[in-house]
Protein backbone atom coordinates (compact mmCIF):
# COMPACT_ATOMS: atom_id res chain seq x y z
CA UNK A 1 0.00 0.00 0.00
CA UNK A 2 1.14 3.65 -0.91
CA UNK A 3 2.41 5.58 2.25
CA UNK A 4 -0.06 8.10 1.90
CA UNK A 5 -3.19 5.82 1.45
CA UNK A 6 -1.33 3.89 4.63
CA UNK A 7 -1.12 7.43 6.72
CA UNK A 8 -4.91 8.27 5.33
CA UNK A 9 -6.44 5.09 6.93
CA UNK A 10 -3.99 4.89 10.09
CA UNK A 11 -5.09 8.48 10.75
CA UNK A 12 -8.75 7.79 10.44
CA UNK A 13 -9.45 4.62 12.20
CA UNK A 14 -6.97 6.21 15.27
CA UNK A 15 -9.27 9.94 15.48
CA UNK A 16 -12.06 9.63 13.17
CA UNK A 17 -11.57 12.72 12.22
CA UNK A 18 -13.85 15.83 10.79
CA UNK A 19 -11.12 16.39 8.00
CA UNK A 20 -7.86 14.55 6.76
CA UNK A 21 -5.76 15.70 4.20
CA UNK A 22 -2.71 14.04 3.25
CA UNK A 23 -0.33 15.35 0.66
CA UNK A 24 2.65 13.59 -1.17
CA UNK A 25 5.22 16.36 -0.91
CA UNK A 26 7.76 14.65 -1.81
CA UNK A 27 8.09 15.82 -5.21
CA UNK A 28 9.35 18.87 -3.71
CA UNK A 29 12.28 17.38 -2.23
CA UNK A 30 13.41 15.53 -5.48
CA UNK A 31 17.75 15.25 -4.71
CA UNK A 32 17.52 16.59 -1.29
CA UNK A 33 18.20 14.99 1.81
CA UNK A 34 15.94 12.26 2.83
CA UNK A 35 14.76 11.70 -0.45
CA UNK A 36 15.46 7.97 -0.76
CA UNK A 37 13.65 8.15 -4.45
CA UNK A 38 10.61 6.26 -3.61
CA UNK A 39 8.59 9.60 -4.17
CA UNK A 40 7.29 8.26 -0.52
CA UNK A 41 9.80 10.60 1.74
CA UNK A 42 7.60 13.53 2.65
CA UNK A 43 4.30 14.40 3.83
CA UNK A 44 2.19 17.62 4.83
CA UNK A 45 -0.54 16.19 7.27
CA UNK A 46 -4.08 18.22 8.20
CA UNK A 47 -6.02 16.82 10.27
CA UNK A 48 -9.20 18.04 12.18
CA UNK A 49 -10.68 15.24 14.96
CA UNK A 50 -12.43 15.53 18.26
CA UNK A 51 -10.10 13.31 20.09
CA UNK A 52 -7.73 16.17 20.12
CA UNK A 53 -9.83 18.85 21.93
CA UNK A 54 -8.43 17.99 25.50
CA UNK A 55 -4.70 17.66 24.61
CA UNK A 56 -1.89 19.68 24.10
CA UNK A 57 0.11 20.08 21.00
CA UNK A 58 2.96 18.40 22.14
CA UNK A 59 0.06 15.38 23.42
CA UNK A 60 -1.48 15.81 19.62
CA UNK A 61 2.01 14.89 18.01
CA UNK A 62 2.41 11.99 20.09
CA UNK A 63 -1.21 10.64 19.12
CA UNK A 64 -0.13 11.08 15.90
CA UNK A 65 3.37 9.84 15.60
CA UNK A 66 1.89 6.93 17.65
CA UNK A 67 -0.86 6.04 14.93
CA UNK A 68 1.84 5.59 12.71
CA UNK A 69 3.29 3.55 14.22
CA UNK A 70 6.17 1.48 12.16
CA UNK A 71 5.78 4.38 9.09
CA UNK A 72 7.55 6.99 10.89
CA UNK A 73 10.59 4.85 10.01
CA UNK A 74 9.55 5.31 6.34
CA UNK A 75 8.73 8.53 6.08
CA UNK A 76 11.38 11.18 5.92
CA UNK A 77 9.61 14.28 6.74
CA UNK A 78 5.96 14.86 8.28
CA UNK A 79 4.79 18.12 8.69
CA UNK A 80 1.73 18.26 10.90
CA UNK A 81 -1.39 20.46 10.97
CA UNK A 82 -3.70 19.42 14.11
CA UNK A 83 -6.33 20.82 15.50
Amino acid sequence: MAAQDEITKRLTAAFAPRDLQVINESHKHAGHSGDDGSGESHFRVMIRADAFAAMSRVERHRAVHKALGDLNTRIHALALDIG
